[in-house]
């Protein structure tokens, strides 16, 4: 009866040592010089809705982010480990890099968004929300070493289809902190009555948001997908007015980030200093 009852448990035991055997023993003393971080972009959202509702869907619908920033009270909530991909950027593209699922951090604002059907009626974010967005950025950017263009928003990587975080999220702010290059403002004004005698074809304005880093159609017309594009740039930079249209304010500024030493950013004492990616 004995030999009866140990021989399970004798089978038992050599199917666990043959299962651990397949784990090869792994020497890790040796480490290359070549390799960065698999986080190359960091990517802001607005949610549309409240905490609860933001929560439920990210938390149990089919989307998630890595991160989900309340509103009141301000608090940062993490939902997915850094370590792993969340799905909060789509069919996605910026300065040729596609599919930013894989490579990019992903942080929601509770914020009611457009607010409307109108789309225009857009919700303001509270500063004490921002200060929490800010100090989560530039620990994200720091631990992996995110470089300052690589912070960006879901309208610029998916211009066609959203416009989060919104023309009422302050990019200068990021700038201000020194965690994103902000054009040259004293360079755009100088462009601006140039612009106004005499604007460049359309061909013109797509190789330079192109060459900003959107996915913008190169047809040499005006068409709705270009202005959408161009609304998206608005947004960020021109956030007063952003219906798409090429106007001369646009133009200076878009001239203005797509040139050599046109972007500055806030150095860590303070400083502005030429911006090159």
């Amino acid at each position: 009866m004995q030999a009866l009852t140990t021989r399970p448990l004798r089978l038992l035991g050599c199917l666990l040592l043959a299962g651990c055997a397949t784990s090869p023993a792994i020497d890790t003393r040796y480490s290359a010089v070549s390799q960065d971080s698999r986080v190359q972009f960091i990517v802001l959202h607005y949610t549309e809705g409240d905490f609860a509702a933001s929560l439920d869907t990210l938390t149990r619908g089919q989307v998630s982010s890595h991160y989900l920033v309340d509103r009141d009270p301000p608090v940062i909530y993490r939902l997915v480990d850094e370590d792993r991909r969340a799905w909060h950027a789509g069919v996605s593209y910026w300065q040729g890099h596609t599919f930013l699922n894989a490579s990019s951090i992903g942080i929601e604002i509770v914020n009611d968004g457009d607010g409307g059907a109108d789309g225009v009626n857009f919700a303001p974010y509270p500063d004490a929300q921002i200060d929490k967005v800010v100090a989560l950025v530039r620990d994200i950017a720091e631990r992996h070493g995110v470089e300052p263009h690589r912070i960006v928003g879901h309208s610029d990587i998916q211009p066609q289809t959203k416009r989060d975080p919104g023309p009422l999220f302050p990019w200068r702010r990021l700038a201000d902190e020194g965690l994103i290059p902000w054009p040259d403002e004293a360079a755009v004004a100088a462009r601006v009555p140039e612009f106004e005698r005499q604007p460049p074809t359309i061909a013109w304005y797509q190789q330079r948001l192109a060459q900003h880093g959107f996915d913008v159609p190169q047809s040499g017309e005006l068409d709705a997908a270009t202005r959408t594009v161009l609304s998206r740039f608005q947004m960020k930079y021109r956030p007063s007015r952003f219906d798409g249209a090429p106007d001369a304010e646009t133009t200076a500024l878009l001239e203005v980030v797509t040139s050599p030493g046109g972007l500055l950013i806030v150095t860590s004492d303070g400083e502005r200093r030429r911006y090159e990616p």
